[in-house]
């Protein structure tokens, strides 16, 4: 029974050292983005396909 509560003690303080690495990420601005935004909409969704090149070993006549 002890064991639960060693693990339990060991996965809070891991919980407690992500969260705190989070708010550090965020107050220094690493999950700010101010351009992507605003450039998003002139970007195409659509994937355009190019077109095959013909072989030169290969003729038609």
């Amino acid at each position: 029974m002890s064991v639960i509560y060693i693990l339990l003690a060991i996965s809070i303080i891991v919980a407690i050292g992500f969260f705190i690495a989070f708010v550090v990420a965020v107050k220094s601005g690493q999950y700010d983005d101010s351009y992507t935004p605003s450039v998003r909409m002139l970007f195409e969704d659509e994937l355009v396909k190019e077109k095959p090149k013909k072989s030169i070993l290969t003729k038609k006549e």
